[in-house]
């Protein structure tokens, strides 16, 4: 048997894989990863849109020497299936070189340790031009004044700087490449805010980091609210394989319960609904999240739902973890204890958001609409003719009481359905939810209580109304009015 050495050919395989599918927020992820595993505790990205354009990421981590730089920029320079630290964020080996010539035609890293600066250089128009894996190492006598950055690396104990030119996947059909490069960067930040949300607010148990854009720091977007969610589900372990993964459920509180800034953090553009599902974090940083896995469908009353899962790196294989660390599926041992955790949660996220709706229903109350059930099985919603405030009107009106009811008939006949329910899907806030306030409960029942009325026909519906939400919640109004009735007689 012969053995033939066939190495890939250079300029063939960096093109090719710029093709594997990064976006440009996950290829800066992949380069933070790697700022986290060096222990940094700041990481200044920068984005230059002019002449001579270039993205840059400058971390304060431990740094590498010119053999651990060079090694570095190898392709396949660790294998992915030997057992890494616990807190190694990276996996292939890859994630440095593929990321960032997926986004630019030249990378440059500078990186200093014990007190010497060390670069090397990937120039893919290079290494078409040698047909060779030719990359070039950057010293004193080369033109080092020119990569963008470099002198605040120089000022650094220690750290490594990312720099990314001949930006062509980024610039590709721009007309104003200045202004997308703009709506690109708010990509980036809201992408990493949410991705590395743990590090960025220093959950215990992690080194908290700090990012910043053009100077401008990145805030976390925490997805569960943890401080108004309900995690009356605990925590759950399971052992797989010698590791533990750890489960949370949360849920949401009530759409009215969120400011518009929760509302962002916990959806934002895409919307609650998208959103619910399974959180899956790997040494905690955000990989996966959205997704139930085919395991159920997503719904309305299930968005409130979201399930955090902590994997650890040892399990990187079972899951599947693809290069871009943007894609994992848990294995079938992982899925059969998920589904359990699926089902509770999914009860209680219907609960609270069918919660208001019970009240709203409930037997045992008056309310202004009745839930009629239909003939063919269906139901509608009717006006009850026998509210109080209902009752009044009519008979203030007398003979013309018909005409009252006619336009009632008109109001059940003509609710625009269709289109409230288009509002209640799309997560803004509904503002006939809005509780009323104590002067407009107070001016709603002055009007009902006319001359035209005995004292004791108003003392009656006092009383009644005493008994009928909003106004049973404000018992000193009613009193209030009642001695004013009283005082008046």
């Amino acid at each position: 048997m012969n053995i033939i050495d066939l190495p890939p050919i250079a300029p063939t395989l960096i093109e090719s894989t710029r093709a594997i599918g990064y976006s440009l927020e996950a290829a800066i992820a992949d380069i933070i990863d790697n700022s986290i595993a060096a222990q940094a505790k700041k990481i200044n990205i920068s984005f230059f849109p002019l002449d001579g354009a270039y993205i840059s990421i400058l971390d304060d981590g431990t740094g590498m020497d010119a053999d651990e730089l060079t090694s570095a920029m190898q392709y396949g320079s660790q294998n992915p299936l030997i057992e890494r630290k616990s807190d190694d964020l990276g996996r292939f080996g890859l994630g440095l070189k593929t990321a960032s010539l997926s986004q630019c035609r030249m990378l440059t890293v500078a990186s200093r340790k014990n007190g010497r600066t060390e670069v090397r250089r990937w120039d893919i128009d290079f290494v078409k031009s040698t047909g060779q894996w030719s990359l070039l190492s950057l010293d004193a006598g080369s033109d080092l004044n020119a990569i963008p950055n470099i002198h605040a690396l120089d000022e650094m104990e220690s750290g490594t700087l990312v720099v990314w030119q001949k930006l062509d996947r980024m610039s590709a059909g721009a007309v104003d490449f200045a202004k997308s490069m703009g709506k690109q960067i708010d990509a980036v930040r809201d992408h990493l805010s949410l991705v590395y949300h743990r590090y960025l607010s220093g959950e215990p148990g992690l080194n908290r980091i700090s990012i910043d854009i053009n100077g401008l720091p990145v805030e976390p977007a925490d997805p569960f609210l943890i401080r108004k969610s309900d995690q009356t589900m605990q925590e759950e372990k399971y052992a797989i394989r010698g590791s533990i993964i750890k489960v949370q459920p949360f849920i949401l509180p009530h759409l009215s319960k969120m400011t518009a800034a929760e509302k962002k953090a916990a959806g934002g553009e895409e919307g609650l609904r998208k959103l619910q599902g399974f959180y899956v974090y790997r040494n905690k940083r955000l990989l996966v999240w959205g997704t139930w896995f085919r395991m159920m469908r997503k719904g309305e009353l299930s968005k409130l739902a979201r399930i955090r899962v902590d994997i650890p790196n040892t399990l990187d294989e079972l899951w599947t973890l693809d290069i871009k660390k943007s894609s994992a599926i848990p294995p079938e041992e992982v899925r059969n204890n998920l589904i359990h955790v699926i089902e509770k949660i999914g009860e209680k996220s219907k609960v609270r958001f069918t919660k208001r709706g019970k009240v709203e229903t409930d037997d045992s109350r008056v309310h202004l609409w009745n839930r009629m059930r239909a003939r063919d099985g269906g139901f509608y919603y009717e006006i009850n003719k026998t509210h109080p405030m209902v009752e009044i009107l009519s008979k203030e009106l007398g003979a013309h009481k018909n005409i009252l009811m006619s336009l009632l008939s008109q109001i059940e006949k003509n609710l625009p359905l269709n289109q409230m329910y288009v509002d209640l899907t799309n997560d803004e806030r509904l503002e006939n939810d809005k509780a009323q306030d104590k002067d407009e409960l107070e001016q709603a029942l002055r009007n009902m209580l006319s001359d035209s009325l005995s004292p004791e026909e108003k003392i009656a519906f006092l009383e009644r109304m005493s008994s009928i939400p909003p106004y049973s919640n404000n018992e000193t109004l009613i009193e209030k009015l009642k001695m004013e009735v009283e005082a008046d007689a």
